[in-house]
Protein backbone atom coordinates (compact mmCIF):
# COMPACT_ATOMS: atom_id res chain seq x y z
CA UNK A 1 0.00 0.00 0.00
CA UNK A 2 1.37 3.42 -0.96
CA UNK A 3 1.79 5.81 1.95
CA UNK A 4 1.66 9.13 0.11
CA UNK A 5 -1.55 8.76 -1.94
CA UNK A 6 -4.06 8.74 0.94
CA UNK A 7 -5.45 11.97 2.48
CA UNK A 8 -4.64 12.83 6.05
CA UNK A 9 -7.18 11.46 8.57
CA UNK A 10 -8.34 13.65 11.45
CA UNK A 11 -9.80 11.48 14.25
CA UNK A 12 -11.26 14.48 16.14
CA UNK A 13 -12.99 16.50 13.43
CA UNK A 14 -15.31 19.14 14.86
CA UNK A 15 -18.73 19.24 13.14
CA UNK A 16 -20.78 22.42 13.65
CA UNK A 17 -24.47 22.68 12.68
CA UNK A 18 -26.38 25.86 11.79
CA UNK A 19 -28.57 25.27 14.87
CA UNK A 20 -25.49 25.53 17.12
CA UNK A 21 -25.04 21.84 17.88
CA UNK A 22 -21.44 20.55 17.77
CA UNK A 23 -19.98 17.06 17.89
CA UNK A 24 -16.75 15.30 16.98
CA UNK A 25 -16.15 12.53 14.48
CA UNK A 26 -13.40 11.22 12.24
CA UNK A 27 -12.88 12.67 8.75
CA UNK A 28 -10.37 13.75 6.18
CA UNK A 29 -11.23 17.40 6.92
CA UNK A 30 -10.24 19.11 10.18
CA UNK A 31 -13.53 21.03 10.52
CA UNK A 32 -16.99 20.58 8.92
CA UNK A 33 -19.99 22.93 8.92
CA UNK A 34 -23.45 21.53 8.10
CA UNK A 35 -26.91 23.11 7.67
CA UNK A 36 -28.93 20.44 9.48
CA UNK A 37 -28.11 17.66 11.95
CA UNK A 38 -29.89 14.97 13.96
CA UNK A 39 -30.55 17.48 16.77
CA UNK A 40 -32.59 19.81 14.54
CA UNK A 41 -33.90 17.56 11.70
CA UNK A 42 -37.71 17.15 11.87
CA UNK A 43 -37.48 13.39 11.28
CA UNK A 44 -35.45 12.86 14.43
CA UNK A 45 -37.03 15.55 16.64
CA UNK A 46 -40.68 14.99 15.67
CA UNK A 47 -41.21 18.76 15.46
CA UNK A 48 -42.43 20.61 12.40
CA UNK A 49 -39.48 22.94 12.19
CA UNK A 50 -38.88 23.95 8.60
CA UNK A 51 -35.74 25.43 7.18
CA UNK A 52 -36.79 27.63 4.28
CA UNK A 53 -34.32 28.13 1.48
CA UNK A 54 -35.26 31.07 -0.75
CA UNK A 55 -39.03 30.67 -0.28
CA UNK A 56 -39.24 27.11 -1.59
CA UNK A 57 -41.73 26.03 1.03
CA UNK A 58 -44.09 28.92 0.31
CA UNK A 59 -43.92 28.23 -3.44
CA UNK A 60 -44.66 24.55 -2.86
CA UNK A 61 -47.58 25.32 -0.56
CA UNK A 62 -48.99 27.80 -3.11
CA UNK A 63 -48.82 25.12 -5.83
CA UNK A 64 -50.66 22.71 -3.55
CA UNK A 65 -53.40 25.28 -2.86
CA UNK A 66 -53.86 25.97 -6.58
CA UNK A 67 -54.00 22.26 -7.41
CA UNK A 68 -56.63 21.70 -4.72
CA UNK A 69 -58.73 24.60 -6.05
CA UNK A 70 -58.53 23.26 -9.61
CA UNK A 71 -59.52 19.77 -8.46
CA UNK A 72 -62.46 21.20 -6.52
CA UNK A 73 -63.71 23.20 -9.52
CA UNK A 74 -63.37 20.16 -11.79
CA UNK A 75 -65.47 18.08 -9.42
CA UNK A 76 -68.08 20.84 -9.38
CA UNK A 77 -68.16 21.01 -13.21
CA UNK A 78 -68.50 17.24 -13.51
CA UNK A 79 -71.34 17.25 -10.99
CA UNK A 80 -73.18 20.00 -12.87
CA UNK A 81 -72.62 18.24 -16.20
CA UNK A 82 -74.02 14.98 -14.84
CA UNK A 83 -77.06 16.78 -13.49
CA UNK A 84 -77.72 18.34 -16.90
CA UNK A 85 -77.43 15.00 -18.69
CA UNK A 86 -79.63 13.11 -16.25
CA UNK A 87 -83.31 14.02 -16.43
CA UNK A 88 -84.96 14.48 -13.08
CA UNK A 89 -88.45 13.16 -13.85
CA UNK A 90 -90.32 10.89 -16.24
CA UNK A 91 -91.84 13.90 -17.96
CA UNK A 92 -88.37 15.33 -18.74
CA UNK A 93 -87.25 11.94 -20.05
CA UNK A 94 -90.24 11.71 -22.38
CA UNK A 95 -89.72 15.27 -23.59
CA UNK A 96 -86.08 14.51 -24.43
CA UNK A 97 -87.05 11.32 -26.29
CA UNK A 98 -89.75 13.14 -28.29
CA UNK A 99 -87.29 15.85 -29.32
CA UNK A 100 -84.77 13.23 -30.44
CA UNK A 101 -87.36 11.42 -32.53
CA UNK A 102 -88.57 14.72 -34.08
CA UNK A 103 -85.02 15.59 -35.08
CA UNK A 104 -84.53 12.19 -36.67
CA UNK A 105 -87.77 12.34 -38.65
CA UNK A 106 -87.09 15.88 -39.87
CA UNK A 107 -83.60 14.92 -41.01
CA UNK A 108 -84.90 11.89 -42.91
CA UNK A 109 -87.57 14.05 -44.59
CA UNK A 110 -84.93 16.53 -45.75
CA UNK A 111 -82.82 13.72 -47.21
CA UNK A 112 -85.74 12.21 -49.13
CA UNK A 113 -86.86 15.57 -50.49
CA UNK A 114 -83.39 16.43 -51.83
CA UNK A 115 -83.11 13.14 -53.69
Amino acid sequence: MNAEIHPKYYPNTKVTCACGNTFTTGSTKPEIQVEICAACHPFFTGEMKLIDTQGRIERFQEKQRKAAAVAKSRKKKIKVRKQRERPGSLKEMLTIEIRKSEKQTSSTKKQTSTQ
